[in-house]
């Protein structure tokens, strides 16, 4: 049934309620037209069944009025009702106090008058309805209802796409809540609590960001200007500009190899990020960074470097400083958290580098979420980047790494920053490599070796024999022992490769430092193009220090070391191996070659086997002193190296 159609049946009912007659029941129903308010040429009719009873007689429809006794005028009758509001779409209970004396003698009516005094009724509501449609604000609404209005205007106001923060305030005693009462809770109050709305573009929610800070930060920075001229040329901006201007030079052997990974000093206004695992060292090297920048002996002069801590106090700062034997004056040392007042509290200073420590324990006031969370990891530095670009002065972030290995907190912190840094190295060796993974002012492929002592990192002075272990007289005991010569970046390693094959245990395969699948593959080669029965041997392999093997070219030493444990045939020490195993057993050309054996020969090595497409080194200058074996394929390497 159409809306419209119990509109007008509820109107109907209401106004034979309003309207009592004194007629007495109809001998028949009566049918009574009715028209759709919403369609005009729809018609229905409907049969009148109902008795039109006096008011004092009982009946369902007198018993459904609920009648209440003024103790104050005797025989004063107040009749209820209930009404059906089309705009509120609820039901309202009017009050209407009928006198007595208004109750008129009922009269005797004919059935066509009653019917068409019905019409009028129903005619005279429905043009009550449109104007109460018209004016959208329901008609004889109780006090108690008005929320319910309230609640639906928030709604509206809701749905257009504005935020509005809404709360209900007494106006009596002002004691807020969340949701309209009808009373106060606090001062009993009846009808003082009403709706404050607020939008959110116009309330002040303390928000704030890592621009902001540092923009208010820069503007009071010593005098130095925060302003952001027009475009210069390239000309004007490198004119009278010296090395020293861009980057702060750090010497000695510990910073030449600080510098070889930052590509030849530390840049000015630079944002540098150091990661890697708990333990291996980079609150050390960080301070012996900034103990280098203070002591000022590239610039001429001492300058302030400021080290600020949000793991530990200063007095643990300066017992680590104390056991590294560093005594510089002009390095400062902070304890704090709050990103603001850092950038307050170094502006005396006028630091000439600017140390976090870390950047997960640092927080942003107005930024939403804790310390370390993604929102505060990228504030704070995106708040630290603009700072260093303002002001000129670099700043070196530590981050903590997840155990995938990747700096904990957002993946857009590494695209923030300008040199990101990973630290490396086992617990269980002394050896630390500090790698270039991200650099904006230099090359990655470059690779800072360090050895950890009592007194902090120390520079290692010759890393391609640095994991060599103590070489021993040719002996049985060699068996199984080939040197690989690999490259990092661009610098030469000689590693040492232990293999070890067992006929009698059942058939197994542990490998430590190789990546399994590579391993696999050369083992299957030997198997097949050199005719070694290795599928009833259990063969262990292991990198020795620690290294995990990914150059290539360790794939000839690895096969010579099989080949030596499964003939029980000790290699000659003064061997090492360079080239790459293909699947057909032939051997393949590696990069840099000459740099490789160049290395070698300067390591006192009299012999080195090589592919023979390489063999374009002999009899050069700086390698007569060494033998170099060109060969094609595992066939030939293991007659020339096994005889």
């Amino acid at each position: 049934m159409p809306v419209s159609d119990m509109r007008a049946l509820r109107a109907i009912y209401t106004h034979k309620l309003l309207n009592p007659t004194t007629h007495k029941s109809l001998s028949k129903p009566s049918l009574i037209p009715l028209q759709s308010l919403q369609n005009p040429n729809f018609s229905r009719h409907f049969h009148s069944t109902c008795r039109l009873q006096r008011p004092e007689e009982p009946s369902a429809v007198t018993d459904s009025l609920k009648t209440e006794t003024n103790s104050s005028s005797s025989g004063e009758i107040r009749r209820v009702w209930s009404v059906f509001g089309p705009a509120s779409h609820t039901l309202v209970t009017p009050r209407v106090a009928n006198k007595s004396s208004d109750v008129q003698e009922p009269r005797r009516e004919s059935e066509s008058e009653s019917v068409s005094e019905t019409q009028k009724g129903l005619s005279s509501l429905r043009n009550g309805v449109k104007e109460s449609e018209r004016d959208k604000t329901p008609r004889n609404v109780n006090k108690a209802n008005s929320g319910t209005g309230n609640y639906r205007e928030m709604a509206r106001s809701n749905k257009k796409g504005g935020k509005v923060k809404t709360s209900w305030v007494c106006s009596s005693c002002g004691e807020t809540y969340g949701q309209w009462w009808g009373a106060c809770r606090s001062c009993h109050a009846m009808g003082t609590v009403k709706r404050f709305s607020e939008s959110v573009e116009d309330a002040d929610w303390g928000k704030v960001s890592g621009f902001q800070v540092s923009e208010k930060a820069v503007r009071s920075w010593m005098g130095k200007e925060a302003g952001e001229g027009g475009p210069m040329r390239l000309a004007d901006v490198n004119q009278g500009i010296t090395v020293t201007d861009r980057r702060i030079p750090m010497p000695g052997i510990f910073g030449s190899e600080v510098e070889r990974v930052l590509g030849g000093g530390l840049v000015r206004g630079s944002l540098v990020l150091v990661g890697g695992d708990p333990g291996v060292g980079k609150s050390t090297l960080v301070l012996q960074m900034a103990s280098l920048i203070a002591e000022g002996h590239g610039l001429g002069k001492a300058a302030p470097v400021v080290y600020v801590s949000g793991e530990e106090s200063v007095q643990q700062i300066g017992s680590r400083a104390d056991r590294m034997k560093i005594e510089t004056e002009d390095l400062f040392l902070y304890s704090s958290t709050d990103i603001e007042d850092i950038l307050e509290k170094i502006q005396s200073l006028n630091p000439q580098a600017l140390i976090i420590d870390s950047i997960q324990t640092v927080y942003l006031l107005g930024v939403a979420g804790s310390a370390g969370g993604i929102m505060q990891v990228k504030e704070c530095t995106q708040a630290l980047l603009r700072f260093a670009k303002k002001t000129n002065v670099p700043v070196i972030l530590i981050g903590h790494v997840t155990k995938s290995g990747d700096i904990a907190g957002p993946r857009v912190l590494e695209h923030i920053v300008d040199v990101v840094l990973y630290m490396e190295g086992e617990k269980s060796s002394a050896h630390r490599l500090l790698r270039s993974v991200k650099n904006r002012f230099g090359s990655t492929d470059e690779l800072g070796v360090f050895e950890m002592s009592q007194s902090g990192l120390q520079a290692v002075s010759n890393p391609s024999e640095m994991f060599l272990s103590e070489q021993y007289s040719d002996s049985e005991y060699l068996a199984g022992l080939a040197v690989a010569v690999i490259m990092d970046g661009s610098r030469t390693f000689l590693i040492e490769i232990q293999a070890l094959c067992v006929s009698e245990s059942p058939s197994a395969r542990q490998v430590n430092g190789v990546p399994p699948s590579r391993a696999s593959m050369i083992i299957s080669v030997l198997a097949k193009q050199a005719g070694l029965k290795l599928q009833e041997n259990a063969i262990f392999l292991n990198v020795v220090s620690g290294v995990f093997l990914k150059d290539t070219a360790g794939d000839l030493a690895i096969a010579a070391a099989i080949c030596s444990s499964f003939l029980e045939f000790p290699i000659p020490n003064s061997i090492a191996f360079i080239g790459e195993i293909g699947l057909g057993g032939e051997l393949r050309q590696v990069p840099q070659m000459d740099k490789r054996i160049h290395t070698v020969a300067k390591l006192g090595y009299k012999k080195c086997i090589v592919p023979k497409s390489a063999k374009t080194s002999q009899g050069t200058p700086g390698f007569e002193d060494i033998k170099i074996i060109g060969c094609k394929d595992l066939k030939e390497v293991i007659s020339n190296v096994f005889k």
